[in-house]
């Protein structure tokens, strides 16, 4: 399926932009046409397609959490959506996101749900998983009580989130260092002793010196080719990640990883856990459970898996059997599932699977990351004590051979 950036209009001319995937153009103006939508314009999105601003950036977490919790309180208050829409969209300090705020409660206030008003004024700006919650809410008549489980799992994947953040800084300020430091050598102390040994000629060098001058010849002359190389590598990587194969690739790439492919593979699944015990718990139906909390991790085999699975559910199979048939899921978490379907507790077995698993991802990142670091210090001290003895060691030679 190919990808399109989409120019539409309502009926009251507010024009929007969408980034779709369908087969043909035809498909996607029939799929707007249902919608009560004109597509003005369609255009195809390649690897080096336009970027454009159709794919809203996303909210910040923290920033969203902090508004919704305002917002649940103005609720809980009494006070109506609408007003507290306005209340909070005048004190709101992030000009992004009080921009949706007051599209929002512009769209409320013609009639729109609360669910439909942030899915229309902010695609892709807030989470599927966030409007799918809503609309529980707004079908159950306990709004309330849906949106505090949505504010709760949101602190738990942020403080989370952050726990990894955290344990991931020494080690990528120690690869920092390292890439600094070996640039430096190369590019400016080895050239100084390139200099140096030009007079006394590659004849008389040792084969390590020759070798790593030759290194560092190569670096003065090529590194802003090598960096502008990198570069649009990096980019090019970048947009290949966004298209559907691409995408797909990388993530088969890091689920293939020895060690980081199992703690990657538990991480999205502690995720899809949590996920769906949010959404059925507020009351959202298995199936459309499924599909908002499959679209709402990163992993894209395992997304895809979780999406084949929902048509099994449809034929009334049982959830635990068509993860288990996806073979991408780990047993423990199809084993769990299984229980909390025979016993009718399936979103507190589904948090039980999440908390196991995120306390197994940092125990297995905390072990892992413990590795690595001294391995970085080793290579460090290597490379160094590599480069300065091979630099030096004519100059030792020359002081053993005058004092002889």
């Amino acid at each position: 399926m190919a990808e399109y950036l989409v120019h539409t209009a309502d009926e009251r001319g507010h024009v929007s932009e969408h980034v779709e995937h369908a087969a043909s153009v035809s498909e996607l103006r029939e799929r707007f046409a249902q919608q009560g939508l004109l597509v003005t314009a369609v255009k195809p999105r390649g690897l080096l397609g336009q970027a454009g601003p159709a794919r809203q950036k996303k909210v910040r977490l923290e920033t969203f959490v902090i508004f919704n919790q305002q917002f649940l309180t103005l609720i809980r208050a009494g006070l109506p959506i609408l007003q507290g829409l306005d209340l909070l969209s005048r004190r709101q300090k992030n000009r992004y996101l009080r921009t949706i705020i007051e599209n929002v409660r512009q769209r409320v206030r013609t009639g729109e749900l609360l669910s439909e008003a942030f899915r229309n004024a902010a695609p892709g700006a807030v989470s599927k998983v966030y409007t799918t919650t809503l609309l529980a809410g707004e079908k159950s008549g306990n709004l309330e009580e849906v949106l505090g489980r949505f504010i709760a799992f949101q602190r738990i994947a942020l403080a989370f989130r952050k726990k990894l953040v955290a344990s991931l800084v020494y080690p990528a300020l120690l690869i920092t260092m390292v890439t600094l430091m070996f640039t430096f050598l190369l590019s400016y102390v080895v050239p100084q002793f390139q200099t140096l040994y030009s007079q006394i000629g590659n004849g008389s060098l040792p084969p390590m010196t020759i070798f790593v001058l030759s290194v560092g010849d190569f670096a003065k002359h090529w590194i802003w080719l090598f960096l502008l190389l990198l570069v649009v590598g990096s980019f090019l990587l970048w947009r290949w990640s966004k298209t559907e194969g691409g995408s797909t690739a990388i993530d088969r790439f890091r689920l293939s990883l020895p060690i980081a492919g199992g703690i990657w593979l538990k991480y999205q699944v502690a995720i899809f856990s949590r996920t769906m015990a949010t959404l059925l718990s507020g009351g959202l139906p298995l199936v459309q459970a499924l599909e908002t909390a499959g679209d709402s991790i990163e992993s894209k085999l395992l997304s895809n898996a979780i999406l084949d699975s929902v048509q099994k559910v449809r034929e009334g199979r049982p959830l635990s059997r068509s993860l288990e048939e996806t073979k991408v899921f780990p047993d423990l978490a199809y084993e769990m599932v299984e229980v909390g379907e025979s016993t009718g507790a399936l979103p507190a077995m589904l948090t039980s699977v999440a908390e196991f698993l995120e306390e197994d991802v940092q125990t297995a990142l905390s072990a892992a990351l413990s590795l690595i670091e001294p391995v970085i210090l080793i290579v460090m001290g290597i490379v160094v004590a590599t480069v300065l003895i091979s630099l030096y060691l004519p100059i030792f030679q020359l002081g053993a051979q005058a004092a002889g």
